[in-house]
């Protein structure tokens, strides 16, 4: 029997996690003497994916009497590769666009804000300031895009989307057309770590999640999250190893 969650339990399960790697990356950045994103990233691995992936193994326990990510994969349907990987391709298509008319708008509007934030933190917290990335050794950035490459392409989405497009999209207590856009702006505002970006993040993510809701196959949404991390990686790795 599946457990439903209220929106108390849906606001505890995402923002609990986020609250403490952010506050951890927070504390440690500011002795940090590596690359700050590879900090984030290191963090990561080690607090946010466990507990997300926690709370789908003791739901698991639970509901269905053994550890496993089956409560992620409720009323999951299967489709073709093909037919998932288009409407993937069409949803990275979206955003695209959207990266390239919607981003700078919203880039603009707070410029002034994240700047302003930026100033009061050690230079590294600003993971675009590719010139102070570049003062670091050679091995440091190979390691660094090594790593982020691992955990952003991979590590990092297809937990967030077991979690949130599998686990909490399935056990939310209110099943509507609107929960899967209700799931990404709490998604999107979860990213305690980037803060300016959510109107595009919302739009950009919001395709892919409703269409994953209507099809019942949340590995549109996986493909999606990991095509779209692969080009920011890739525009990553090529501005430090230039």
């Amino acid at each position: 029997m599946i457990n439903k969650i209220d929106e108390k339990g849906l606001l505890l399960r995402i923002f609990i996690p986020t609250s403490a790697l952010s506050l951890t990356y927070l504390f440690f950045g500011q002795f940090c003497k590596i690359p700050h994103i590879l900090l984030f990233c290191i963090l990561g691995t080690f607090i946010l994916v466990p507990i997300e992936l926690g709370m789908i193994l003791s739901a698991s326990r639970n509901e269905y009497g053994a550890y496993s990510l089956k409560s992620a994969f409720v009323e999951q349907n299967k489709l073709p590769l093909w037919k998932t990987l288009l409407i993937a391709l069409v949803c990275f298509g979206i955003a695209g666009l959207l990266s390239a008319f919607a981003a700078p708008v919203e880039n603009q509007v707070f410029y002034a804000l994240r700047a302003s934030l930026l100033n009061k933190l050690p230079i590294g917290y600003d993971w675009t300031n590719y010139e102070y990335l570049k003062t670091f050794s050679k091995p440091i950035l190979i390691l660094t895009c090594v790593y982020y490459s691992i955990f952003n392409v991979l590590i990092g989405p297809i937990t967030e989307e077991l979690f949130f497009r599998g686990y909490l999209t399935s056990h939310y207590e209110k099943q509507n057309s609107f929960t899967p856009i209700f799931i990404v702006i709490l998604f999107s505002l979860y990213h305690f770590w980037l803060p300016f970006n959510n109107i595009f993040r919302i739009l950009a993510f919001a395709p892919a999640a409703y269409a994953s809701y209507k099809k019942k196959n949340f590995y549109i949404s996986i493909l999606f999250h990991c095509f779209c991390n692969l080009f920011s990686v890739i525009g990553f790795v090529a501005a430090i190893l230039d």
